[in-house]
């Protein structure tokens, strides 16, 4: 039988459903992360608290990622969307980026200035560039390194370009968010690796961003603060040590099977961040040891639904468009649950699809319906190779053949 009829395929619809699994889980979890002892979590001024507001912005997400699944698959098609769409997204990112470093201009929250805040008819909402950064410098390295001229083997055309709208993207998240511009590295080292670029190549890459992380870690001494208390917890248990080891005596709380859903303590006030980046120590406490090992399950069936999706792409700009947003969401659930679990030391990324924050599931959100779309691609050119297939057998088969399948 040809290779032709051999294409892996994947299903849309599976990765979407991997997705809105998590986001469901996500939106229970919220719930119960953000009770409080004096009014209930459905009320009046549900809608101005952490789970109302989550609703939206799951609504929102909702939305984009079928809209970006029903829409993509023609843009995807066309080679000069995957050339200009990357670099246009790119510029407009470095730009707010850059606004959102602007004194005044950018919008301060937990000692990080990485928002921009907009207030359209009196509603305070704000907004994260870095978040858009994940997918701007994912699809520009599927342009630079998958794109139909694209020579990622190469020096100057394919490493020298990609290292520079790293370096740019990962320099200008780092100057307030060290965690997401360490995620960025570390996704565009994989990109680049997985698309075939030279070893000593990376070598080159691996030391110029261990060199710009040791910046930025000195650059900040809240950072370098942040490591002395990894290396020793309970040196300052009551300050600087206290996020993580309350997340860890949220995490033993639960035992085996968890406290029960909604029944958790740690939520009320001990445990800070509950609801957004530290949900996943309210699910080992409420749901068990049992629970936290199913969040990662479902984590480790989007992965393998993705790479599938990633095996299966029309194109090689698809291919790595697909491994890029694959391996960005599993990295990030990983660096969040290790924090978590203090594994690694604090950073302020979310876990994927849980953590509450509009930002964050509206371009997570974006990301599914790329994939789905990528997905629906390659199916629908699996099927027309069969179909060419099938067509060259029928010449070849005798007529009576012929006969029978043409009525």
């Amino acid at each position: 039988m040809p290779a032709s009829t051999e294409r892996t395929t994947a299903s849309p619809v599976s990765i979407i459903i991997a997705a809105m699994s998590l986001i469901a889980l996500g939106v229970v979890m919220v719930a119960s992360a953000s009770a409080s002892l004096d009014r209930p979590i459905l009320g009046p001024g549900m809608w101005t608290g952490p789970f109302g507001r989550q609703l939206i912005f799951i609504l929102v997400g909702i939305a984009l990622m079928l809209g970006t699944c029903r829409i993509a698959p023609t843009l995807l098609g066309s080679q000069s969307i995957q050339y200009w769409l990357p670099r246009f997204l790119f510029v407009l990112t470095v730009a707010a980026l850059a606004v959102a470093l602007i004194p005044g201009i950018g919008d301060s929250r937990n000692g990080s200035q990485r928002w921009l805040r907009f207030t359209p008819g009196g509603i305070d909402v704000g907004f994260q560039p870095s978040e858009v950064a994940k997918l701007a410098l994912i699809l520009m390295l599927a342009s630079l390194l998958g794109g139909q001229r694209s020579a990622p083997r190469t020096f100057f055309k394919g490493f020298v370009p990609a290292t520079i709208v790293t370096g740019v993207c990962v320099g200008l998240v780092g100057k307030e968010n060290l965690g997401t511009a360490a995620l960025l590295a570390a996704v565009a080292f994989t990109i680049l690796l997985v698309a075939g670029c030279r070893v000593h190549y990376l070598l080159i890459l691996v030391g110029l961003a261990c060199f710009g992380l040791l910046l930025l870690l000195y650059a900040a001494p809240y950072r370098l603060d942040r490591v002395n208390t990894y290396k020793n917890l309970w040196a300052d248990a009551q300050g600087k040590g206290y996020q993580p080891i309350q997340s860890l005596l949220t995490i033993a709380s639960g035992n085996w099977f968890g406290t029960g859903l909604g029944t958790g303590l740690q939520k009320y006030g001990y445990l800070p961040e509950s609801h957004s980046d530290f949900v996943f120590a309210v699910v080992c406490e409420e749901l068990g040891i049992f629970g936290g090992v199913f969040v990662i399950l479902l984590f480790c069936g989007f992965a393998w639904l993705g790479l599938r999706i990633m095996t299966a792409a029309a194109t090689r700009f698809e291919r790595v468009l697909a491994f890029g947003l694959t391996i960005l969401i599993t990295l990030q659930a990983i660096l969040n649950i290790a924090v978590v679990t203090v594994v690694a030391p604090t950073t302020g990324v979310p876990l994927p699809f849980v953590s509450a924050g509009g930002s964050g599931i509206f371009i997570t959100c974006t990301m599914v319906g790329l994939l789905a779309a990528i997905a629906a691609r390659g199916v629908s050119v699996a099927a027309h190779e069969a179909d060419d297939e099938f067509a060259d057998e029928m010449e070849a088969a005798p007529a009576i053949v012929q006969s029978a399948f043409a009525t």
